[in-house]
């Protein structure tokens, strides 16, 4: 079977998102069909520049053909321009607008999609959101299978988006509650649909691991041991003991992450949030939720990983560690005491699901309903709605060392349950076999 997945931009430094999410279903889905990704020369999302040449380039297993963005996306100005879509009558020619404004907008990946379409034989159009979606979606919906991501937002009201629900032939929500919200948001037509999410690479043990796996990346640094104490994950060939002080655990355990702290001078307990940091994503909330938990007298430190899009405060208990690799990603959750997820917009948020999958519990944003499920379904985290709950729930997960084994246990339990990879491809390809078969 030829495959072509359509998304934004495409690369094994870009982390985290719907981006991530992709990378991660083509190279599974690529060791098993003829897999190509359509996607733009942009590694930026915030102006959509021209930094990966143009062509064909093979990432790990994968053949990815890259088109020019035909325009940088000027921040200020599209932001205004969305304040006033928003909240103001427009017309849909003013919609068109704001979709090009966005970005990114590659009238070589456009034109490419119309004449050469019917070379594949299923198209995969990750995010909602963007142009290639939006426009793409419509070239041949029969053979068209949409990944939303989506979230109550702004932009999802506008008209344009109607016609993307409309269209396709499947639809592969991450949870239940995006499903419910999409289903009752807009006149959904899909002859077939799933509640799919995306397996958890951090999950799977080295004995019963699928060969063909390994290909993902985690999973071949997981085959080569541990570096600095890691602990390999679940399945480890040495057997936790929970004790109440921790001494008569194996040296793996006590010393889970324990390379990310010495690299990052992390001696006690931290909070560790993964991603992009900006205000969008909670984060200037977060420091000043963490803020005031200092100033209550709380002694733990905040550590952020990922790309930086703001100012962080020059303060000896925030610690930025910047882009990580994938294996230090592993390390640094592992090494945490708390991943925190503080974005009230997710779709599925897999920084909450690796968390949970190497045994850390997670504190949860409760304006995310997707977090909130979570938590609730797997008893392995909790949630705020405000500061006094944040600080509150900070405390009690760092005073009780016995909770955060249990919660640790539970979110093991839960990923291994609802995302292990074998079950998520199996869906892609039912839905794959579902709509060739029309």
């Amino acid at each position: 079977m030829k495959i072509a997945f359509v998304i934004q931009r495409y690369g094994a430094e870009i982390l985290g998102g719907s981006e991530y999410h992709c990378r991660l279903i083509a190279e599974r889905l690529a060791t098993r069909h003829d897999v190509e990704v359509l996607t733009t020369c942009a590694r930026d999302y915030v102006t959509w520049k021209n930094e990966y040449p143009e062509g064909t380039d093979r990432i790990r297993g994968v053949m990815v053909r890259r088109f020019a963005s035909s325009r940088l996306r000027h921040i200020r100005a599209f932001n205004d321009y969305s304040q006033r879509i928003f909240h103001h009558p427009h017309s849909p020619e003013d919609e068109r607008q704001w979709l090009e404004m966005q970005g990114p907008w590659s009238s070589g990946l456009f034109d490419y999609l119309k004449r050469q379409h019917q070379s594949y034989d299923v198209l995969i159009f990750f995010t909602y959101l963007y142009a290639p979606t939006v426009l793409g979606v419509q070239v041949d919906p029969a053979k068209s299978i949409l990944v939303p991501t989506a979230h109550d937002e702004p932009a999802i009201h506008l008209g344009i988006y109607r016609d993307v629900f409309r269209a396709p032939a499947a639809i592969a929500y991450n949870t239940e509650v995006e499903k419910n919200f999409l289903k009752t948001t807009f006149d959904i037509r899909a002859t077939v649909e799933e509640t799919v999410g995306c397996g958890v690479d951090l999950l799977q043990d080295e004995g019963d691991r699928d060969p063909a796996a390994d290909l993902a990346p985690l999973e071949r640094d997981r085959s080569m041991g541990r570096e600095g104490g890691v602990s390999r994950g679940l399945g480890s060939a040495e057997p936790a003991r929970a004790t109440e002080n921790g001494a008569d655990l194996p040296v793996h355990i006590r010393e889970r992450g324990a390379s990310f702290r010495r690299r990052h001078r992390l001696n006690g307990q931290f909070l560790l949030y993964g991603g992009r940091i900006d205000a969008g994503k909670g984060c200037e909330e977060l420091l000043e939720y963490f803020t005031s938990y200092k100033e209550e007298g709380g002694d733990a430190v905040l550590a952020l990983m990922g790309m930086k899009l703001m100012q962080l405060p020059e303060v000896p208990w925030v610690k930025f560690a910047g882009l990580l690799s994938e294996r230090e990603r592993l390390q640094a959750l592992e090494a945490a005491t708390i991943v925190v997820v503080p974005s009230p917009f997710e779709s599925l948020s897999l920084l909450a699901l690796e968390a949970m999958a190497v045994g850390t519990p997670v504190l949860c944003n409760a304006r995310s309903e997707v977090l909130v499920e979570h938590c609730l379904k797997s008893n392995a985290g909790l949630f705020y709605a405000d500061r006094d709950e944040f600080i509150a729930c900070t405390t009690l997960l760092l005073a009780d060392d016995r909770l955060r084994r249990r919660m640790g246990r539970n979110g093991k339990e839960y990923v291994m349950r609802n995302y292990r990879w074998d079950v998520i491809i199996s869906k892609y390809e039912r839905m794959i076999g579902a709509i060739r078969g029309r």
